[in-house]
């Protein structure tokens, strides 16, 4: 049991790591122009973590259209962070996918989650019926076994309660078969996470796994290794 100066610290850990301002539900909404021609890749859908907002992903993004991606065909997810992933998240996320599909006219998506995303992506794949519209799944530093950081949240937190290790969420991603169906998954991870712990509950049994060095929680962002490493999964 967390004593309470332990529970303090792993708080003030997670607040200075994570702290960026949530976006409003108007960001579940899909904008952007539709795409020219039909493309042989997927559109890629960026689903970001725990009380951050769709801003994080601009050096991936950046690097996915020097790669030959159009504006078209990459979309960030934003919203509310701190709900439920079974019972709210994943389903939202769905409808987001569905409409990123029905826009552009492809049949599947690629999903690439940071942190508490992998969690929201994971469970609207296992069982939100996204089997069947993802075609590859990245986690980045997602806490796909659960982080005991977020034991410094969850009395009042819906999310940081999903986080933690032993979690409903948890339990249920990780029963039987953690990388189902024909989706690829690849995650990526950090063995100087300071938010995931332990590091190694990234990883997940038949998914490509990529320990990337000594990088905090939100490097792996803008990290050239990483994203080069996201860029020949999403390709393969």
């Amino acid at each position: 049991m967390l004593t309470v100066r332990q529970r303090l610290l792993a708080l003030l850990t997670l607040c200075l790591a994570l702290l960026a301002p949530f976006p409003s539900h108007a960001a579940d909404r899909v904008t952007g122009p539709a795409p020219d021609q039909a493309s042989p890749r997927s559109p890629v859908v960026f689903v970001h973590g725990f009380n951050a907002d769709p801003g994080v992903w601009g050096s991936l993004r950046e690097d996915l259209r020097a790669a030959g991606y159009a504006d078209s065909e990459l979309f960030s997810w934003g919203y509310d962070t701190h709900q439920s992933v079974n019972e709210v998240l994943a389903g939202r996320l769905g409808a987001y996918v569905e409409e990123v599909r029905r826009q552009t006219g492809a049949a599947k998506v690629d999903v690439v989650s940071h942190s508490f995303g992998s969690l929201v992506s994971r469970w609207y794949v296992k069982f939100g019926g996204g089997g069947a519209a993802v075609d590859h799944w990245v986690s980045l530093a997602g806490p796909n076994r659960g982080t005991s950081t977020a034991w410094a949240c969850a009395l009042w937190d819906q999310a940081c309660r999903d986080m933690t290790p032993g979690s409903y969420v948890v339990k249920n991603l990780n029963a039987g078969d953690e990388t189902p169906g024909a989706v690829k998954y690849a995650t990526f991870w950090s063995n100087c996470d300071e938010v995931v712990n332990p590091d190694d509950s990234v990883p997940l049994g038949g998914a490509a796994n990529t320990q990337v060095g000594c990088l905090k929680h939100n490097d792996l962002l803008g990290d050239d290794g990483t994203s080069a490493g996201v860029r020949a999964f999403l390709s393969s």
